[in-house]
């Protein structure tokens, strides 16, 4: 630095001699320098946008970006170059390439951002390799809220684009040289996303689901093709539904069960159970259904009240989910009927699935004492479809139910 200059008289030389854009933000994103190359690119005089925040100059599409930047620099983490776009005070958008550095004060405190920006037309770009044409798609696929990736015929990416996986911070470029299997993290060449690359290989399109990380992707996958029709690898499209996927759930779980006791409803038992007809009559597999029914409710709900009632409901419902395998389904069919779907049961072991049920809620030790009465049906002995099997388990719980009634009555 010569004798007698100062860091601030530099600075404004050099923010009035350079032919860039030189900029600097604050923390917060507001502009403090602006240079007369940035007047010449952008179209906006320094009075006019010194202690504006730059977000103003950016395209919808770049804020998030932007925002990620200014969240970042606390941590000193902006020191790269891209491309990118901003607004001219005309309206049009202009084409950059940018370079940006922390500022640090005395004491070596991050207070700001430099940033130096090239403006790009369309004919500097296509010096670089790229056509007009292949510069506005390749922008847009940059900015394009999926993750694009293509590979060669050995599965290793060539390119990844988009911005459909920023919860990731992946970026444009960074899984060239990577294999699929590292990518997805999915190293099974017969699981279903390694299998359809495969497939595209051989000229097959295909749809599908996967969850990557934490993320749900919805995958469209393609052979990708040479000019002569010729394929050169595969191209894919994953767009993240993880919070459509989520909101899809939630709603089909409150359809399908009752908000009470967490089981399946009467709409969901059934219509698992016709499947299992179907199933088990393809198979030959036999299979039990079980009727159950809360001795005594209205009593609980008129001596203790309807909140007793419902405890008692749902101490009833644990026995059920305690006594159920995976492939079981246990059911609310509403007020005091329950049912369970045993898959692959044969006859002696629904009976004794029946028995511990009763014992369990006989025994739980909690007050008031509940007891359970159940009527069961065995597949295909007791009935072929669906409304039979119930109609069977019906008959068997209300023999039940007559003979308690009949050994009260006794006991009074």
């Amino acid at each position: 630095m010569p004798r007698g200059a100062r860091s601030e008289d530099l600075l404004a030389t050099l923010l009035e001699a350079a032919e860039d854009a030189i900029l600097t933000l604050a923390l917060d994103g507001k502009i403090q320098d602006w240079s007369r190359g940035a007047e010449h690119l952008y179209g906006y005089t320094a009075a006019e946008v010194l202690g504006v925040p730059l977000a103003r100059l950016l395209p919808i599409c770049e804020v998030a970006a932007h925002d990620t930047l200014l969240a970042a620099a606390a941590h000193g983490k902006v020191q790269y170059s891209k491309t990118t776009e901003r607004l001219h005070k005309s309206g049009s958008k202009v084409c950059v390439n940018v370079k940006r550095g922390v500022i640090r004060d005395a004491c070596g405190e991050i207070t700001g951002i430099l940033e130096i920006g090239h403006g790009l037309s369309l004919s500097s770009l296509s010096r670089n390799g790229d056509t007009p044409g292949e510069t506005q798609l390749r922008m847009l696929v940059e900015q394009m809220p999926v993750v694009l990736w293509t590979t060669d015929q050995h599965l290793r990416i060539t390119s990844n684009w988009g911005s459909g996986l920023r919860l990731t911070k992946i970026r444009p470029g960074e899984l060239v040289g990577q294999t699929v299997f590292e990518f997805l993290q999915c190293h099974d060449p017969q699981a279903i996303p390694i299998a359809r690359h495969y497939e595209a290989l051989r000229g097959s399109s295909s749809h599908f689901e996967y969850k990557h990380k934490s993320r749900v992707l919805d995958v469209y996958l393609e052979p990708l093709r040479g000019a002569s029709g010729e394929i050169l690898g595969c191209i894919a499209v994953g767009l993240d539904i993880t919070q459509r996927k989520k909101s899809f759930e939630r709603v089909l779980y409150q359809a399908t069960h009752d908000a009470l006791t967490g089981l399946a409803n009467y709409r969901e038992f059934v219509d698992t159970l016709e499947g299992e007809v179907r199933r088990s009559d393809r198979s030959q597999h036999s299979f039990a259904a079980l009727l159950l029914d809360l001795d005594e409710l209205k009593s609980i709900n008129d001596r203790l009240g309807h909140l007793a009632g419902n405890r008692a409901l749902k101490r009833l419902a644990a026995v059920m989910k305690q006594h159920c395998r995976s492939t079981d389904l246990a059911a609310r069919f509403g007020g005091d009927e329950f049912a369970l779907l045993l898959i692959d049961s044969e006859p002696g072991r629904a009976a004794q699935i029946a028995a511990r049920i009763e014992q369990c809620v006989r025994e739980d030790g909690i007050e008031p004492a509940i007891s359970v009465s159940i009527g069961m049906a065995v597949y295909p002995e007791d009935g072929r479809t669906a409304q039979e099997l119930l109609d069977s388990a019906d008959r068997g719980l209300y023999r039940r139910k007559r003979a308690l009634v009949s050994r009260s009555m006794t006991a009074s």
